[in-house]
């Protein structure tokens, strides 16, 4: 690729930099409103946004995923440090996940761990993943920038004129396909955690 490799790396560190995650200490330590819900969620997972015109969360979202079973009800129109933790795996989760598969899998967590009365709480399942995608970075790194060396060795007889973008292409594909790949598998994970009744309820729908 005519961009030089160097440069790319630095866009997707920058990139990698930008993707934020809610830590336990910045949640505030008594329950909050709606409104103020909203407004936490907006100031600490605004850099993850495409557009900044777009909304972290909005109350119609959390209304709707409170109505499918996402997420606990409030109590006394207050939601809880665990309601915010939920609601973090909720807003990572809908960009791959289908409503249904969220309530799968969150279900059980909402059931075992969100009321804090066990041996594990909520804060230590969400931190204990957190440590486990933080370890993630670096080995993305190396692997998105293996692929981009990769599709820069691609189309090589190509006239120059098309050679950028069919590399370019090349390069997306690459990562949409590894996309595709773990989204397979999530699935498959998801389908063996779904109660029977409702994987013949899916069947159905289908």
């Amino acid at each position: 690729m005519t961009i030089d490799t160097k440069d790319i790396l630095n866009s997707i560190l920058a990139s990698i930099s930008r993707i934020d995650y809610i830590k336990l200490e910045e949640i505030p330590g008594i329950p909050l409103y709606m409104d103020q819900v909203t407004t936490f969620m907006e100031e600490h997972l605004s850099s993850s946004k495409r557009y900044p015109e777009d909304k972290v969360l909005t109350k119609t979202m959390i209304n709707n995923y409170a109505k499918n079973h996402l997420l606990p009800p409030p109590v006394k129109k207050k939601y809880s440090k665990e309601h915010i933790l939920m609601l973090t795996f909720i807003y990572y989760f809908k960009n791959i996940m289908s409503i249904s598969d969220i309530q799968v899998l969150l279900g059980p967590v909402a059931e075992k761990f969100f009321p804090g009365e066990g041996n594990l709480k909520l804060t230590e399942v969400y931190q204990e993943i957190m440590d486990l995608e933080l370890e993630q970075i670096e080995p993305l790194i190396k692997d998105v920038t293996r692929k981009f060396n990769k599709a820069g060795t691609s189309f090589s007889q190509t006239d120059s004129a098309e050679q950028e973008f069919l590399q370019k292409f090349a390069f997306i594909c690459m990562l949409s396909f590894d996309v595709y790949v773990k989204k397979q598998v999530i699935e498959n994970l998801i389908d063996q955690m779904a109660p029977s009744s409702q994987d013949s309820d899916k069947h159905k729908k289908h």
